[in-house]
């Protein structure tokens, strides 16, 4: 866990503009975001990625989905909607291997995504 980025930055050993904590998870802005709001919602829970999920880990991924719509209401995205994503694996595109949640939003998203 020592060399995982999204671990130093939980334990602030690293910069960066977080905009939610509490016990269980933290928030922080994207550093290369991809939509005007780019906000990664994180578990301080290492786990490698969704796969590595255990059915006791169920109410830790609700924590994220609950953090992640609290943020798009206080960021003003409801209505006109947001964008929430969770890579797992390489060919989906994960480049950090500590599960986080993408919280996307403040323009137009198309489908199929990628």
């Amino acid at each position: 866990m020592d060399q995982c980025i999204f671990c130093r930055i939980i334990q602030r050993r690293l910069p960066s503009r977080i905009v939610f904590e509490d016990d269980e998870i933290v928030a922080f802005e994207d550093a290369n975001p991809q939509a005007p709001i780019h906000t990664l919602v994180v578990p301080r829970k290492h786990l490698a990625s969704l796969k590595d999920a255990t059915p006791d880990d169920a109410p830790l991924l609700g924590r994220l989905f609950m953090v992640a719509a609290q943020l798009a209401r206080e960021r003003g995205l409801e209505n006109q909607g947001y964008r929430t994503v969770i890579n797992t694996g390489s060919w989906a595109g994960q480049s950090v291997f500590h599960l986080h949640l993408h919280l996307l939003g403040g323009r137009v998203f198309r489908w199929p995504p990628g």
